[in-house]
């Protein structure tokens, strides 16, 4: 015996509690049955809750474990679960829904419906960063993702406040994509500027009940509290709540059950207790990729797709922050979808939803490979600068607060010596220059309070545009048990002459 109970024991009650919550005894799913109680045990997750639908119903539904571990509340397919950026296309269709009523056009600049703050361009024109732009990840808006912990004094700000810190396009619109939450959060919005109405109630009104999602809110709806599933460390610590300033991004939550019904909605399923809030045009816009994110993969509005290696068309989003992994995916050729959810960040929902995939699909022959998640621009050796870097380069560090001195000096060693303002000189860690982008880290204090006194480290991401080197630079707190956070700001330097 370990503890108060034998291992043996606690896979028993894994077991016992998901066995009571299936929906049919499939005997394809016996063995992700097994590797999901198996992984609660050897990784300390806490719940799992699993639904796939196949041809316009839900055919598999299913809770293992403790959505709350502490009041012993057993998951199910209706435990509410945070679900992180599966927001986006949930947000996304919130939106389309405005689109389809003309309310807002997708190629028009998205400052056309903001109020006072409105975003502004570092490099590039601003009305360039439509609203499609802003949804598909090529806006020019930089990485950002903050967490505000109800068992701490900070709040989010008010979004034009936010906008006003962190809306500055530091790539110009259409140059590349740059997965951005801070994108989102302009999107919900706008979504709430046009509606006239708070996000948790458009979205409510106009997305979550007519596709009978009533086990869905914008974070935790009125009367849903004693469903939630609770958020924990790897280590099993209980995360305190926290917020966001990009609500539009991560704050929904839903059950395993909804977001297979959602998936059924946007495989055009038709079901009969779902009223069609968005034509099939419009669902079909929304899948259609408008920008390469990597490899084989594009994203369209909201959601991501890419090519299976056998031979399909997957359309996905992936969620994870402090206390949450999660995949929602469908593949439209053979009306299937998959829903994986976790209350803790770990690597079980893309590894089950290839094991349910593997069980219902088909082999078929094709010249793709699976998702490649790899970083198409990792080094391949030492840092080794051309001529067009050598030398000095100076400028500046913009945030919001003030602009802080910065000076480069690139060696032709593969050094890069790194002075921000007055404080000690340090080395750029992991340089790299491929594309024309010039990239690496180092330590240094910007002078604001966003990373409300966490260690972070700075993570330089500049363009060579002739004898300027721009582009964002992105503060990263270090990984603690709750996770870490990021804001971006900008950089500017030119090279002083010889």
């Amino acid at each position: 015996m370990t503890g108060w109970i034998s291992r043996i024991a606690v896979v028993a009650i894994i077991c016992t509690l998901g066995a009571t919550a299936a929906i049919a005894d499939d005997d394809r799913f016996e063995p992700v049955r097994a590797r999901v109680a198996k992984a609660l045990v050897d990784h300390n997750i806490p719940s799992i809750a699993i639904a796939v639908a196949h041809k316009g119903q839900i055919i598999w539904e299913q809770g293992f474990g403790w959505a709350d571990r502490e009041s012993r509340t057993p998951a199910d397919p209706h435990t509410l679960y945070s679900v992180a950026s599966v927001s986006k296309p949930i947000t996304a269709t919130g939106l389309m829904v405005l689109v389809g009523r003309k309310q807002i056009d997708l190629d028009k600049p998205i400052n056309d419906y903001l109020g006072q703050a409105k975003l502004r361009a570092r490099v590039g024109d601003a009305s360039d960063a439509t609203v499609r732009r802003v949804a598909n990840h090529t806006s020019g808006l930089p990485l950002h993702y903050q967490f505000f912990y109800a068992d701490e004094p900070h709040r989010p700000p008010a979004r034009d406040e936010t906008i006003r810190r962190f809306g500055y396009l530091s790539t110009e619109p259409g140059e590349r994509y740059h997965y951005s939450n801070l994108g989102y959060g302009v999107l919900d919005y706008v979504i709430q500027r046009e509606s006239g109405k708070e996000l948790a109630e458009f979205m409510r009104e106009e997305v979550f009940l007519p596709l009978g999602m009533t086990h869905t809110s914008i974070g935790i709806g009125s009367g849903l509290e004693s469903h939630q599933a609770i958020r924990y460390t790897p280590q099993g610590k209980r995360i305190p709540f926290y917020e966001f300033d990009h609500p539009g991004a991560s704050a929904v939550y839903a059950s395993a059950h909804d977001l297979a019904r959602f998936a059924m909605f946007h495989m055009k399923e038709h079901l009969s207790d779902q009223r069609a809030i968005l034509s099939d045009k419009l669902i079909d816009e929304m899948q259609q990729p408008t920008a390469r994110s990597s490899g084989t993969s594009g994203y369209g509005i909201g959601w991501g797709s890419y090519e299976h290696d056998r031979g399909y068309h997957v359309v996905q989003h992936s969620g994870g922050m402090p206390g949450v992994s999660t995949l929602c995916s469908f593949i439209p050729a053979e009306r299937l979808a998959i829903v994986v959810l976790s209350n803790s960040r770990n690597l079980m929902p893309r590894y089950l939803s290839n094991m349910i995939a593997e069980a219902m699909l088909p082999k078929r022959e094709s010249d793709h490979s699976e998702h490649d998640d790899a970083d198409s621009n990792s080094s391949g050796g030492p840092f080794a600068p051309s001529e067009e870097l050598l030398g000095t380069w100076k400028g500046r560090l913009a945030t919001y607060k003030d602009d802080v001195p910065l000076v480069f000096e690139i060696k032709d060693t593969g050094d890069i010596h790194v002075r921000l303002a007055r404080q000690p000189k340090t080395l750029l860690d992991g340089a790299r220059f491929q594309e024309g982008w010039l990239r690496g880290t180092f330590v240094g204090d910007i002078g604001t309070d966003d990373n409300r006194g966490r260690p972070y480290h700075l993570h330089l991401d500049v363009k060579l545009r002739g004898e300027t080197l721009d582009g964002p630079i992105t503060a990263i707190t270090l990984p603690d048990e709750w996770g870490s956070s990021a804001v971006t700001h900008w950089v500017e330097l030119h090279r002083k002459a010889d």
